[in-house]
């Protein structure tokens, strides 16, 4: 089990909490710490627009427990109706993430008390909004995320997988079972690459020059995604038409399975170029494959080479050709970006990615 960066943030939001709560003399310090439970988040930018949901949710809360309390009473039933007219408010100011804390105001504003109503109310309030901004604090200074390292390190994990699999299938040496059951924990292990791109993009600068560097990232590692993607597809056409790639001509295997090599050393080598792992001198053309015309006409003259009783291999073989042609296109596509990238921000924007990986 690995003890993650949110975990330790949430223990030292829950700890700040408490510690300001008891330093300020407040009373039921408790709910400044579950109210940091509530507000840390994933990112900075996430953490900031949880800080404004979560300042509206303690106002309704703290208003519609005032008013019920000054015109109803604290009572049981009149804490449920508050609580409902607070869940249905939250509703329809589409703010249903922040409801169990807009419940937890009402609660701790409307228990029994003694002394003044308002000025416990405003305690209450108050206590409740110090969790919220410990929680922030620790969120802006302790243990950052580092989503564009975890996201690298995710993209090469995956595809190191998809890479060993292809050769295996090329080579007639893999497992059917095994490999189908791969190929779907791969596909989520994508899924969950996709929300990694999506924390990394909320991420914000603050100078503008590493804006444009951000900018340019952000279109290099979708396309990252999207050829890893395209990986996946030639993978899983490979496990589905694996009986009738067998019994294609044997010159047919191995040119598919020259071209794929190709293609697997070439995204090895632009994942490696992007970190600055290998010479930027190194050619994307200089790895011979055959072109998509070659490819193409290579598959087409099948057609002549199967007998009758194979003949409808070659209609299985379209979807395994069409899905290679586009992983080499998607292929090019990246290799122009790592190079544009690389050529507009050599110096004063250098991707560095560390070996260590962070997990969350």
């Amino acid at each position: 089990m690995k003890l993650g960066a949110r975990i330790l943030k949430t223990g030292i939001a829950i700890i700040l909490a408490l510690f300001l709560s008891q330093l300020l003399n407040l009373p039921a310090p408790v709910f400044a710490g579950i109210a940091a439970i509530f507000a840390i988040q994933p990112t900075i930018y996430r953490s900031y627009l949880s800080i404004l949901e979560q300042l509206q949710a303690n106002l309704i809360g703290a208003a519609v427990a005032i008013i019920f309390v000054l015109v109803f009473g604290n009572q049981i039933f009149i804490v449920g109706l508050a609580a409902v007219i607070v869940i249905i408010i939250n509703l329809k100011l589409n703010s249903g993430n922040t409801i169990i804390l807009s419940l937890v105001t009402v609660i701790a504003i409307m228990e029994n008390q003694d002394g003044e109503f308002l000025q416990f109310a405003l305690i209450r309030f108050f206590t409740i909004m110090l969790g919220i901004l410990s929680a922030f604090i620790v969120n802006l200074v302790f243990l950052p995320p580092k989503y564009e390292t975890k996201l690298y390190h995710k993209i090469s994990t995956v595809a190191e997988d998809v890479f060993k699999w292809i050769r295996i299938s090329t080579r007639h040496a893999s497992d059917h079972s095994l490999l189908k059951n791969d190929v779907i924990r791969l596909k989520e292990q994508v899924i969950k690459l996709e929300q990694l791109y999506l924390m990394f993009k909320e991420e914000r600068e603050y100078f503008k020059k590493d804006s444009y560097a951000k900018s340019r990232k952000l279109v290099v590692y979708r396309q990252m995604i999207s050829t890893l993607k395209r990986s996946l597809d030639v993978l899983r056409r490979l496990n589905r038409f694996e009986n009738e790639f067998h019994l294609m001509p044997s010159e047919f295997q191995m040119q598919i399975q020259e071209q794929l090599d190709c293609l697997v050393f070439q995204h090895e080598q632009l994942l490696l170029k992007f970190i600055g792992k290998i010479k930027t001198t190194v050619d994307y053309h200089e790895s011979t494959t055959v072109s998509k015309k070659e490819l193409l006409d290579m598959f087409l003259k099948q057609q002549d080479c199967l007998n009758e009783e194979h003949e409808a291999c070659l209609y299985h073989m379209m979807p395994l050709v069409a899905a290679i042609i586009e992983y080499e296109e998607d292929i090019e596509h990246l290799y122009k970006l790592v190079n544009s990238f690389q050529n507009y921000h050599k110096d004063e924007n250098e991707v560095s990615i560390p070996t260590s990986r962070v997990d969350e």
